[in-house]
């Protein structure tokens, strides 16, 4: 058998980051061979990758950043806050983050497919798993691309949201404020002309029902529901808010005081909760 010095263990766990008995291991099933060892832990890691496809990867980070009138938000799962936490985790959504933002792939497949270092995200992912014994995914990636946009991480990484704005100049300072907005309120829609008709109906079999059992006649039921829409309008899209920095107006009026024609192209907001 051949001898596997501490040294050369030491040294395929700072090249791997995996644990010294799986490196020792590695290192005595490749005869002392750094390369080889590499490959077997990376199959190691394609197996526990394979074992954990069912678990759920609730956990994670989500990360937004902007560059060149483009914002891009991603979304990386795993199934514990612990590793969600580690500078590792963290380090690696980031990586993926920035190159969304330089390649701009239009999904999350379509990321895993780019080059990372001499292999693919996909089998970056895959090594990760394998490092952290969980399940990872990269579960979402979105763009907002104009004139203006911003990114908004909220303090632990488990909200984030992006934002456009319709004009260039010195609107990023708005624009922060509204991805917070967003991140704070969860918008369903931009206005109400945004909102998707299947959200409107089930409002409207919402508003039925609670008329109902408040006593109301069943013919006027739904005259109620839909007079209740603009409360939901009101309460649930982003321009029509009450402006979280200042309860007396709304989004859209606050982004009118910055310019009479500033108004919010799209946004995106995700969460791990």
């Amino acid at each position: 058998m051949t001898q596997i010095s501490a040294s050369q263990v030491n040294e395929l766990r700072k090249q791997t980051g995996a644990g010294m008995m799986d490196c020792k291991k590695a290192l005595v099933e490749a005869n002392g061979d750094m390369d080889i060892a590499v490959d077997v832990l990376r199959k190691q890691g394609q197996k526990i990758a394979a074992k954990r496809s069912d678990r759920d990867a609730r956990e994670g980070v989500v990360l937004g950043g902007a560059k060149n009138g483009v914002a891009a938000i991603v979304v990386l799962n795993c199934e514990t806050d612990f590793v969600a936490k580690t500078d590792s985790f963290v380090s690696f959504a980031n990586e993926l983050l920035n190159l969304a933002l330089d390649k701009q792939p239009a999904s999350a497949e379509a990321l895993s497919a780019l080059p990372y270092g001499t292999a693919t995200v996909a089998e970056a992912v895959t090594d990760l798993s394998g490092k952290t014994g969980e399940k990872v995914e990269i579960r979402a990636l979105e763009y907002v691309k104009a004139a203006t946009v911003v990114a908004y991480n909220h303090p632990g990484n488990k909200v984030g949201s992006i934002v456009g704005l319709n004009k260039g100049g010195d609107f990023e300072s708005a624009a922060k404020d509204v991805a917070m907005q967003v991140a704070a309120m969860a918008p369903v829609a931009l206005n109400k002309d945004t909102v998707p008709q299947s959200v409107i109906d089930k409002e409207i079999e919402i508003g039925k029902e609670l008329a109902i059992q408040e006593g109301k006649p069943e013919d006027m039921a739904e005259k109620i529901a839909v007079g209740r829409l603009n409360k939901f309008f009101k309460e649930s899209t982003l321009l029509e808010q009450v402006f979280v920095k200042d309860g007396k107006i709304s989004v859209k009026e606050y982004l009118s005081k910055n310019d009479k024609e500033l108004t919010v192209t799209d946004f995106k907001r995700f969460s791990l909760n």
